[in-house]
C-alpha cells in the first residue's frame, strides 16, 4: 500500500461501491484462497507476482477461480509470454502505466471497439503495449527536438505528458524541477514508439537503453523475446561498456530447472534470429549470461541500478 496502489485504485473503488481485499504480504496460496473465498474480479499487480503465481505448484487447483479476473499489470513491461499463459487460464490480463510523479494512471492497454472481433494473436499485441491515454491526459512521444515521432511502432522518443494531477515540483530541488518540465511538458524519462492505432508502448527507460555506435537499442523488446525461449525463467538485459561502439548489450538469464547445462549461449542466439521483425541482427546481445537469481526492487521490479555497475565490464574481460 506505500506504493501507487494506495493512490488510485482504492479511490475508484470506493467511489464505485466495490468490494475491496486486501492481502497485506503477499504469498500465491494466500491469493488463490482470496480470490476462491471471496470472489476476487479484479486486481493489479507488476509482471513478478503474475509469475509466481502462474509457476505456483499448486495453481491447477485453482484454475476455476483464475477464470474471467482481470488483471491490470503495471511498474514494468508485461512480456507477451507471461500474457499468452495468463490467456489460456481465462484470466483477462493487460498493461497499464504510470509513474509516481503522475499519481499514478496515464495509460491502459484496453482494446477498441473495432478490434473486439480480431483475432487473440492481435489483441494480445494490443494488450501487452503501454496503451491508450485516459481521459484528461495529453500524451506526446517525441524526439530530441520536441517533435512529434511518427506512428510506425519503429520511431523511438521520450514520453512527456501533460495533466491535471501530476507532479508540480520536486521538494527543494529547482533543477530537477526545471529539468522535470522543460518546455511545459512533464518528461518521463521512458522511451516509447506509437504504431498506426495510437497504441504506446515503452521500449526502455531512458538510463537503461543500450546507446550502440549511436543507435539505441531497446532492453524490454529484447527481454520481451528472450522470454519466449522455454528455457528462461527470468531475463534482464543491461548495456556493458564495449570500446569500439561504446555499449553493447548482454543478457542475465536464470533457467528453468529442467534446462539446466542443457541450452547455451548460441542457442539464444538462434532463438533471436527467428524474429527478425523486431530483433535486428546487430541488436543480438554480445553474452548471454546465466545467473542463479536477478535481484528485484521492494516493488518486484528488476534492479537494474545493481546490474549495471556488477556488469559493466564484463565485455573487457572476454
Amino acid at each position: 500500500m506505500y506504493h501507487v496502489h494506495s493512490w488510485g485504485m482504492p479511490y475508484m473503488a470506493t467511489m464505485l461501491g466495490m468490494k475491496q481485499v486486501f492481502p497485506g504480504i503477499f504469498d500465491p496460496k494466500m491469493f488463490f484462497e482470496l480470490v476462491k473465498n471471496e470472489k476476487v474480479t479484479y486486481t493489479c499487480m507488476v509482471p513478478t507476482i503474475l509469475d509466481m503465481i502462474l509457476k505456483h505448484p499448486e495453481i491447477d487447483n485453482y484454475k476455476s477461480y483464475l477464470e474471467g479476473l482481470t488483471v491490470i499489470i503495471g511498474g514494468a513491461a508485461l512480456p507477451r509470454a507471461l500474457c499468452e499463459y495468463a490467456r489460456k487460464l481465462g484470466m483477462n490480463v493487460l498493461s497499464g502505466y504510470g509513474l509516481s510523479e503522475t499519481c499514478p494512471v496515464l495509460t491502459i492497454a484496453y482494446l477498441k471497439r473495432t478490434m473486439l472481433e480480431w483475432s487473440e494473436e492481435e489483441k494480445i499485441e494490443k494488450w501487452v503495449k503501454t496503451g491508450l491515454p485516459l481521459p484528461l491526459v495529453n500524451l506526446r512521444v517525441v524526439d530530441g527536438q520536441g517533435n512529434d515521432v511518427r506512428r510506425d511502432g519503429k520511431q523511438m522518443g521520450e514520453i512527456v505528458v501533460r495533466a491535471p494531477w501530476l507532479t508540480k515540483e520536486y521538494y527543494k530541488d529547482p533543477e530537477k524541477t526545471k529539468a522535470l518540465w522543460a518546455g511545459g511538458w512533464m518528461h518521463t524519462g521512458d522511451i516509447a514508439v506509437v504504431d498506426k492505432d495510437g497504441y504506446v508502448k515503452i521500449v526502455d527507460r531512458e538510463k537503461d537503453v543500450v546507446k550502440s555506435g549511436g543507435e539505441w537499442i531497446s532492453t524490454l523488446t529484447l527481454e520481451d523475446v528472450i522470454l519466449r525461449h522455454p528455457a528462461v525463467s527470468e531475463v534482464a538485459v543491461v548495456g556493458a561498456e564495449h570500446e569500439k561502439w561504446g555499449e553493447r548489450p548482454i543478457a542475465l538469464i536464470v533457467l528453468k530447472p529442467d534446462y539446466k547445462d542443457k541450452v547455451s549461449e548460441d542457442d539464444f542466439r538462434e532463438h533471436l534470429k527467428k524474429f527478425p521483425e523486431k530483433i535486428p541482427k546487430w541488436w543480438i546481445p554480445d553474452r548471454f549470461i546465466f545467473v542463479e537469481s536477478i535481484p528485484k526492487t521492494s516493488v518486484g521490479k528488476i534492479d537494474k541500478k545493481v546490474l549495471k555497475p556488477k556488469y559493466k565490464d564484463i565485455l573487457k574481460q572476454t
